[in-house]
This record gives structure tokens, sequence and C-alpha cells, in this order.
């Protein structure tokens, strides 16, 4: 398998655990067998939403899902039996340092699903301690070669966050951080891990609001030979405004192919539904739209 991959890819992600568990429903460790099925049932709005989109027009060979094993394996076997395009992470959800969700047995896991993208997140700033940098790299480079060893794709969710000093320097404004510091840290954060042997095949990155920013990041990703690796916008869970505008910025630059957008497409209908203000039928439609909105929004600004 080629290494890298550039061609449109849309994705759907609902593989937030903490998020689910705690932020949505406010359960607490260990889950109940009944809470734990009112989080896969949750998750089960979003594929079902995401199937709805299908039926609307996301294309099918660039439309995906991300969804955890915990709360959405029979998800995963499902769309893979379909033929979608599938993401499974690796990560311990809601950590601060990297670790493998299922420790030692994490390519066990990898090898049960066969997802089309192993996904990463990892919170990575070239400016913090560098006793966690390189251990989260040690690591990172294990799942790059197994990856690349056993024809697995790497998907890397690269979330910069502000070291205390950083935070000093922009007065805690996350806005000024965004625009002034966090570009640069991104590109760094990159080449650094390039450099320990980390090679994902999509970097899945922060929303920038220059398209300078943007050019840089694509760079640098695709620096030395790396012609086909591509990026991807995450949406960290901002408002519709805050998306668009990072899609059309994105979207205007060649090497990014695309999206990851999940808190943004289905956190209000999730809600609603939680809060018994709308019904499911209605809340898989919202979610559904919202989807196609992204795809809608970065083909326009790519012309497409």
């Amino acid at each position: 398998m080629e290494p890298g991959y550039d061609r449109p890819l849309f994705i759907l992600p609902f593989d937030q655990r903490s998020t689910f568990e705690k932020s949505l429903f406010g359960f607490k460790q260990r889950l109940t067998a009944e809470q734990s099925a009112a989080v896969s049932d949750s998750k089960r709005v979003v594929y079902d939403a995401f199937k709805l989109a299908l039926t609307k027009g996301a294309p099918r060979g660039a439309a995906g899902i991300l969804v955890d094993e915990q709360f959405g394996a029979p998800i995963l076997r499902d769309a893979r039996a379909q033929g979608i395009i599938t993401c499974a992470p690796v990560e311990k959800s809601g950590q601060e340092e990297f670790v493998f969700e299922y420790g030692d047995r994490w390519r066990d896991h990898i090898e049960a699903f066969v997802p089309t993208f192993v996904k990463v997140l990892v919170r990575y700033n070239p400016q913090n301690d560098d006793a966690i940098n390189g251990r989260q790299a040690t690591r990172l480079k294990e799942l790059s070669d197994y990856c690349h060893r056993n024809g697995h794709r790497l998907m890397f969710e690269l979330l910069v966050p502000m070291t205390r000093e950083q935070t000093d320097r922009v007065g805690g404004n996350q806005l000024l951080f965004d625009r002034d510091l966090r570009p640069f840290l991104m590109v760094a954060a990159i080449k650094e891990l390039q450099q320990a042997g980390v090679e994902p095949d999509v970097w899945k990155v922060e929303g920038l609001e220059r398209r300078d920013d943007c050019i840089a990041l694509v760079a640098t990703a695709r620096r030395d030979g790396r012609e086909k690796v591509s990026c991807i916008v995450l949406g960290r869970g901002a408002d519709e405004i805050g998306v668009l505008s990072w899609l059309e910025v994105a979207a205007s630059v060649p090497g990014y192919v695309g999206f990851a957008i999940g808190r943004t497409s289905f956190w209000e209908a999730l809600v609603g539904l939680r809060d018994q203000t709308m019904t499911r039928s209605a809340a898989v439609e919202q979610v559904a739209d919202r989807y196609i909105k992204w795809i809608h929004a970065f083909l326009a600004a790519r012309g497409s």
C-alpha cells in the first residue's frame, strides 16, 4: 500500500468516550450495563444519521465514520460490511499523555476490526515537557511502524494545548493563541514527530484562520517525499460559524482533502434527545443535515 492518502475524506466522528459518558449523560466510572447501553444507543443515532446522509448525497467513496470499539463495535462491523470508510481510535480517552486504550493488546483490537484508518489522538506541544513528548513519540513510532508493516493507514489527530508559559504570554486568551502561536507550534510538532519516525497517512488538525498557515502546514506534512500525505480539519466543538470559516480556508489549499467534524454535528441533537425535547427521527435528520452542510461547504470552497 502506497503511503499517504490524497482522496477526499469527509468523516463524521463520534468516538468520544469521556465526552459522551460525563458531559452528555453525567455518568461516573464504572458504568452500569444500562448506562453503557444509553451511550451505545446515542452513538447509534449518529450512525443512523450518517446512513441517512448517504441517501441525501454524501459521497460514498469519501464519507466515513470514526467510532470507538467500546460503545460502537457493532457499528464498526456493520459499516465495514457495507464498504463504508471506518476509523477506529487506539488512544485511551481523556488522557493528557497518549497511552494505548487496551495496553499491550492494542494490536489485537486493530486486527479484530481492520478499520480503513487506525486513528490516534495526541496532545503534543513541542515546547512542552521533553520527557512527556519523548515517551509519546516512542509509543507513536511503535504504532506507526506497526500500521505500515501490516497494511493499515494511520490518521493522526494532533491537538496542541497551551503550556503554562504560553498561557501567560497570551493572557489565557485561546483566540490569541490560536492565531499567533498555534500555527507555528503545529508545524514544529509535525516536524518533530516525523523526525521521531511517526508517519501518518492523514493529519487530522485544528482549524487555522489564515490560508498561508494552512499552506505551511501542508508543506510540512508533505516534505521530503511525503507527497501523498494529506490534512483534514477537525471541528473542536466550535460553533457553526467557526467550522464553516475553517472549512472555507482549508478547502482552498491543495493537500487538505476534507474534515472530521463531530460535536458540532451531533451535540445539539443528542442533548435534545436526552432532554426529550426532540424525537429520535428529528435528531437523526438534524445530524445528517449538518454533516451534509459541511460537505457542501468544503466542496463549494474548493470550487467542486
